[in-house]
C-alpha cells in the first residue's frame, strides 16, 4: 500500500513537472493563453511555488487581464518567498487597474527603490480630470478582435486590426495576426465624422501573414511608415539566437494609388525591436520605440533625423525626462510639438496610461498624465490628435468595448467659465435690481447684456483664457466699471465680481465727485467736464427737473476774492451744462457763495487739515421742483 501511494505521488509530481515544461515553452513563445492553461493545471496538481504562481500572474498581466493578474499576484504574495520587486510592480499596476488603490499604494511602499515614477497618485483627480470637457465614444468599425492605432490624414485613415478570421493565429492572444486597414472619413449633417468603406490597405506588399501595425503618414500622403515583424526573404519570421522575432519599421511610397517600394529602414536590427513610428510636424524627425541596449527600461522612445536623399541619422534616446524603467510606447507629436505617449512607468490609473510633455520645445517641462476619460485603468494608448486640435482618436482595452483593443474617438468641448455677481447701491449697500450689466471683450466691444432681477444677480458664461470687462448701468446712478477680468484654463470656474453703482440723486441733490479748477481759474477742465456729464445725464433722464447751482470755497484767501472766484466758477459750470443742450430755463440760478456757508469749523484763523478744507470746497446741484 505504501509503495502504491509513493508511485501515485511520483506520477502526480512528474505530471505537474511535465505541465510546467509545456507551460514554459508556450511562455517563451509569448503564447500566454496556452501558457496560462498549463501553469494553472500544474498549480492545481500541487506545483504551486511562488515562481509558478507568479508566472501564471504574468501571463494574465501580459494579456491585460487585470482581474486575474491581481488575484494570482495576491496568491503568490502569500508564499514564504514573497514577490520580487518586478512582480510587486506588476501587482501594483494590476491593483490600480481594478480600482484597489489603497492596496496598490501599500504594496508600492515595499519596493525599496523609490526612483519608480509611479507613486504619489491623486486618483480622484485623474479620474475626474476632464469630466465635463471631453466626450469619448467607441467607433462603429471595431470588431470582436483588436483594432488600434488609428491615423487620419485628409479623408483617409489607417489602423491595425486582427479582424481577418482566415488569417494565421497569433498565440499570444489567440487572435489572427494584425494587418493594416484603410477607410474613408466623411461628415454627417451635424459635422460628425463618419468612417466608411473599410478595407485592407491598398497594397500587395504591405500585409503579410504576420504583424503589421502602427503607422505614420506624411502630410502629402505619399509616404507611409509602419511596423512589421522581422521577416526573411521568404516572408517567414526571422529569429535572434534566443528565438525572439523582433519588430522593424518600414517605409512605403504611394505609386499609382497603391503602396509600393517597401523599404527596411537602416537603423533596424535583428537583435532588438524598433516600432511605433511618429513624425514631427516638420517631418524632419522620426520618433519610434525600441528596446535597444541603451534603453532605461523595457522599451524607450527614440528619435532619428530624416536626412536628404533617403538617409537617416543616428537614433538618439529621449532620455530619462521621458523614459522610465517601464514601457514607453506609441509616441505622437501634435502640430504644436506636444509629445503624447503611453507608459506604465509614471503615476497612473493602472497599466498603460496616456501622457503629454512639452519637452520637445522646453527642456524643463514635466510629463503629465492627461487623465480620464482618455485613461481608464486599463491599457490606453495610440493617441492621435486631428488637425483641429479638438478631436482625435485613442485605443484602449477598457471594459465596455467590442473587442480586445478598440479604437475610440474623442472630442473636447469648449472650456467655459462663469463671471457672476450682484449689483449694489454703493451708498446704502443694498442690492440694486433692474441694473443693466454689460460684458465686454478685450477690445471694449459689448458681447453680452444682462438685466438683474429682484435678487440683483447676474451671470455670464464665457470662454477660458480670455480677458473681459464689466459695466453696470442704471438710471440715475454712476456706472461701475471693472476691467482686466481674466479667465483661466480651469473648466467651470466661477469668477465673482460684485458691482457697486453710486447714486446720483441723494435727497434733493444731484451728487457728483468734486469739480476741480486750476489755481485762480474758472474754465472747465476735462476732468471737471467728465463729472458734469453726470449732471447732464440726470437732467436728460428727467426733462421736468429744475436745479440751482451753488459754488463754495474754503476760508483761505479774502472773503471778497473767494466770493468773486466761486461765482465765476458757478456760472462757468452752468454754461457748460447749457453747451450740452440743456435749456436755460432748467437752471434757476448759478451763484458763488465763497466762504459764507462753511460746513465745518474751518473759518478764518482756525488750523485745519487739507481734508477738512476740502469739505468746504464744493459744488452743489440742488433740485428745486417736483420733477417726477
Amino acid at each position: 500500500m505504501k509503495t502504491k501511494i509513493t508511485l501515485i505521488l511520483l506520477f502526480i509530481s512528474c505530471f505537474a513537472f511535465s505541465q510546467r515544461k509545456v507551460a514554459d515553452k508556450f511562455y517563451k513563445e509569448y503564447s500566454y493563453i496556452k501558457a496560462a492553461e498549463f501553469y494553472k493545471k500544474a498549480i492545481d496538481n500541487g506545483d504551486d511555488g511562488v515562481d509558478m504562481v507568479t508566472r501564471l500572474a504574468d501571463c494574465y498581466y501580459n494579456n491585460s487581464n487585470s482581474e486575474q493578474a491581481a488575484y494570482w499576484y495576491g496568491v503568490a504574495s502569500n508564499r514564504d518567498e514573497g514577490l520580487s520587486d518586478e512582480a510587486i510592480y506588476k501587482y501594483v499596476q494590476s491593483l490600480r487597474s481594478v480600482g484597489q488603490y489603497d492596496k496598490a499604494d501599500e504594496w508600492l511602499k515595499k519596493i525599496p527603490d523609490a526612483a519608480l515614477k509611479i507613486g504619489n497618485v491623486d486618483y480622484d483627480k485623474l479620474k475626474t480630470l476632464n469630466k465635463d470637457s471631453v466626450v469619448v465614444a467607441n467607433l462603429d468599425i471595431n470588431t470582436k478582435n483588436s483594432e488600434f492605432g488609428l491615423y487620419a490624414r485628409g479623408q483617409k485613415l489607417y489602423f491595425a486590426s486582427s479582424r481577418d478570421e482566415n488569417g494565421k493565429i497569433y498565440e499570444w492572444n489567440n487572435q489572427p495576426y494584425l494587418d493594416l486597414y484603410q477607410a474613408k472619413i466623411t461628415k454627417n449633417e451635424d459635422g460628425e465624422d463618419i468612417i466608411e468603406s473599410v478595407m485592407p490597405i491598398v497594397s500587395s506588399k504591405i500585409n503579410t501573414g504576420f504583424h503589421e501595425s502602427s503607422v505614420a503618414l506624411t502630410k502629402d500622403g505619399q509616404t507611409l511608415y509602419f511596423t512589421r515583424n522581422n521577416l526573411d526573404d521568404k516572408d517567414k519570421l526571422e529569429y535572434d539566437k534566443k528565438g525572439t522575432s523582433h519588430l522593424k519599421i518600414f517605409k512605403a511610397t504611394l505609386v499609382n494609388g497603391q503602396w509600393d517600394n517597401i523599404e527596411d529602414l537602416p537603423f533596424n536590427d535583428k537583435i532588438y525591436s524598433s516600432g511605433h513610428p511618429a513624425l514631427s510636424p516638420d517631418e524632419k524627425t522620426l520618433y519610434f520605440v525600441s528596446d535597444r541596449p541603451d534603453s532605461y527600461g523595457l522599451t524607450d522612445i527614440y528619435k532619428v533625423a530624416i536626412l536628404p536623399n533617403g538617409r537617416y541619422g543616428k537614433p538618439i534616446n529621449l532620455g530619462d525626462k521621458v523614459n522610465t524603467i517601464g514601457r514607453e510606447m506609441f509616441p505622437f507629436v501634435a502640430k504644436d510639438y506636444t509629445l503624447y505617449f503611453s507608459s506604465d512607468g509614471y503615476a497612473n490609473l493602472g497599466l498603460l496610461d496616456i501622457y503629454k510633455t512639452d519637452l520637445l520645445k522646453n527642456n524643463s517641462s514635466e510629463v503629465i498624465n492627461i487623465g480620464a476619460p482618455f485613461n481608464s485603468g486599463y491599457d490606453d494608448f495610440a493617441f492621435f490628435y486631428n488637425e483641429d486640435g479638438k478631436s482625435g482618436y485613442l485605443s484602449s482595452n477598457r471594459p465596455g468595448g467590442k473587442g480586445e483593443d478598440d479604437i475610440y474617438k474623442f472630442k473636447t468641448l469648449k472650456c467655459k467659465q462663469f463671471i457672476k455677481g450682484r449689483t449694489f447701491d454703493k451708498r446704502t449697500k443694498e442690492i440694486l435690481p433692474n441694473t443693466l450689466v454689460e460684458l465686454m471683450d478685450s477690445e471694449g466691444k459689448v458681447i453680452k447684456r444682462f438685466v438683474t432681477q429682484e435678487d440683483a444677480t447676474y451671470v455670464f458664461e464665457v470662454e477660458c483664457e480670455k480677458k473681459f470687462a464689466l459695466r453696470g448701468t442704471k438710471l440715475d446712478y454712476k456706472d461701475d466699471f471693472v476691467n482686466n477680468i481674466e479667465t483661466t484654463d480651469v473648466r467651470g470656474r466661477e469668477i465673482e465680481h460684485d458691482l457697486y453703482l453710486t447714486p446720483l440723486i441723494v435727497g434733493n441733490e444731484i451728487v457728483i465727485d468734486p469739480i476741480f479748477f486750476d489755481f485762480d481759474k474758472w474754465n472747465i477742465r476735462p476732468d471737471a467736464a467728465y463729472e458734469l456729464e453726470h449732471i447732464v445725464r440726470v437732467l436728460n433722464n428727467h426733462p421736468k427737473m429744475i436745479i440751482k447751482i451753488e459754488a463754495h470755497t474754503d476760508s483761505r484767501g479774502s472773503d471778497r476774492y473767494n466770493e468773486i472766484l466761486s461765482d465765476k466758477r458757478a456760472k462757468s459750470t452752468r454754461d457748460y451744462i447749457f453747451s450740452r443742450g440743456i435749456d436755460a430755463n432748467r437752471i434757476q440760478s448759478a451763484i458763488g457763495y465763497g466762504e459764507k456757508q462753511l460746513v465745518n469749523k474751518c473759518s478764518n484763523g482756525v488750523q485745519c487739515t487739507e481734508e477738512e478744507h476740502q469739505e468746504n470746497r464744493r459744488s452743489k446741484f440742488i433740485i428745486v421742483n417736483d420733477y417726477k
